[in-house]
């Protein structure tokens, strides 16, 4: 049997089947759920290589998992090997004076957070999920976050691979470079295939210097152009210091105080829209407190927005003051998904528009949902600084062809704007109807190409991000 093999590659104790498979049968969402075939955790870059190949010689699908924190069912695993890397995280080096990490796929993203910052540094790389979240998912979905706006998605962080193909060769491309010219970009072609052409076992990736100091605020303004007004003018006086850029609508907040009626709301009244807004500083001297105990970018911060104010383009303001009140507002923030995916059924849709498309994709999408479904109700929370917004429906319709139909409407003012149906939480099996009506015909062409090329058994991952065609 496959999986007596399997135990001789990575030992018995290392797959879990039959009874213990409980924990291994559903995604973080909910929606997917699924008995594999068995749950292998191998060691290393060489016991994956091997059950690779066990897996080509057998035609035995491969379904790839991290911390299993995906929302597009992407490590759905039906009668499937689900290979988990979670024992490969070992940082195996960071090098200070290059910037650079080096480390193992199963590595947690606040592992690494934590350990750069023992050189004061940070991996830049940031989203709720990071306790749980790893690096090869990270990768495999390119994965975006909060700091988009200053540091770039995950494939703008890594500058090399290791990964084994779907016959068991492993394809070393652990450059270390910031430039090599020789020929396609493999790393890029596997960053963002969610595991469907290859398993990422190790990377290399980009560290920056950690901030002296950072300034955050709670700010309520009158529209969402007046918000990229206030974006734009922060970038320009600071020289492109803002990390972060999160637009939070008084539905998300009221939503927020319903599930977490502890926690303190961000103004003694309820505004429309409200940004979440950091910024932060290298430089000694705009980090470095005054005789006063001020610290010159939050007071910068706090001068910028009292003129604003004074102009009535900034309703209502609150600086964080210490670090606690910095991490209760990122609290705020990051508590979208557990909001979010608490109700269902859902209509969860991910899209990407143009920055100043956003208040457009919005005022159209007012328009259209009560025409598809007069009781649904949205919650949107959107990194407004990248133009991502995450544009959740809860349908008061329980009819499939509605949830479809209100997929589609979203398709349809996302693309009319030059934007796309999928930003940074991947495609999975949730977003195949999207590609197979969205999808240039020729791209999609393609990609069949290379997973046929690559993967000509289908073993891996089969049945997401490419529909059949």
């Amino acid at each position: 049997m496959i999986k007596d093999q399997l135990m001789q590659i990575v030992g018995a104790a290392y797959v879990v089947a039959d009874d213990q498979l409980a924990p291994w049968t559903r995604d973080w969402s909910g929606v997917y759920h699924y008995k594999p075939l068995a749950v292998v955790r191998p060691a290393n870059t060489q016991q994956v290589s091997q059950i690779l190949q066990l897996a080509n010689e057998t035609g035995t699908a491969v379904v790839p998992v991290s911390g299993n924190t995906g929302l597009a069912g992407g490590a759905e695993a039906e009668g499937s090997i689900q290979l988990s890397l979670d024992r490969m995280n070992r940082i195996r080096e960071i090098r200070p004076e290059a910037r650079l990490a080096i480390v193992e796929a199963g590595v947690v993203l606040s592992a690494l957070h934590s350990a750069a910052a023992g050189h004061d540094l940070i991996f830049p790389l940031t989203f709720g999920a990071r306790g749980s979240a790893m690096i090869g998912g990270n990768l495999a979905t390119n994965a975006g976050g909060s700091n988009v706006l200053r540091y770039g998605n995950a494939r703008d962080l890594c500058l090399g691979l290791e990964v084994v193909l779907p016959s068991g060769e492993v394809m070393d491309l652990m450059s270390e470079l910031h430039k090599d010219n020789s020929g396609y970009n493999l790393k890029h072609l596997m960053i963002g295939a969610e595991g469907t052409l290859g398993i990422i076992t190790a990377a290399v990736l980009k560290l920056a210097p950690k901030p002296r100091a950072y300034a955050t605020a709670m700010v309520a303004v009158q529209d969402l152009p007046a918000a990229l007004g206030l974006l734009n003018q922060l970038q320009t006086t600071t020289g492109g210091l803002v990390e972060a850029f999160e637009y939070m609508p008084r539905g998300y907040l009221e939503a927020y105080a319903a599930q977490y009626p502890e926690k303190r709301p961000p103004f003694e009244t309820y505004y429309e829209v409200n940004l979440l807004v950091e910024i932060a500083t290298t430089i000694p001297d705009d980090s470095t407190p005054d005789n006063d105990g001020i610290v010159p970018l939050m007071a910068d911060l706090e001068n910028t927005l009292a003129k604003l104010f004074e102009q009535g383009a900034v309703l209502d303001a609150t600086v964080a003051q210490s670090a606690a009140q910095r991490r209760e507002m990122w609290e705020r923030r990051e508590a979208a998904g557990e909001i979010t995916m608490h109700r269902h059924p859902i209509v969860n849709s991910d899209i990407a528009v143009p920055l100043d498309r956003v208040p457009e994709f919005l005022r159209q999408m007012e328009v259209l949902l009560p025409q598809l479904d007069a009781g649904a109700e949205t919650i949107i929370v959107s990194h407004l600084g990248d133009g991502n917004v995450h544009y959740a429906v809860w349908p008061k319709s329980p009819d499939p062809t509605v949830h479809s139909a209100i997929m589609e409407s979203v398709e349809d003012v996302t693309l009319s704007l030059g934007g796309s149906f999928s930003a940074e939480h991947g495609i999975g099996q949730t977003k195949l109807p999207s590609m197979r009506r969205r999808k240039n015909k020729p791209a999609l062409g393609v990609m069949r190409a290379i997973k046929k090329a690559l993967d000509p058994n289908n073993i891996l991952n089969p049945g997401k991000v490419i529909p059949e065609s």
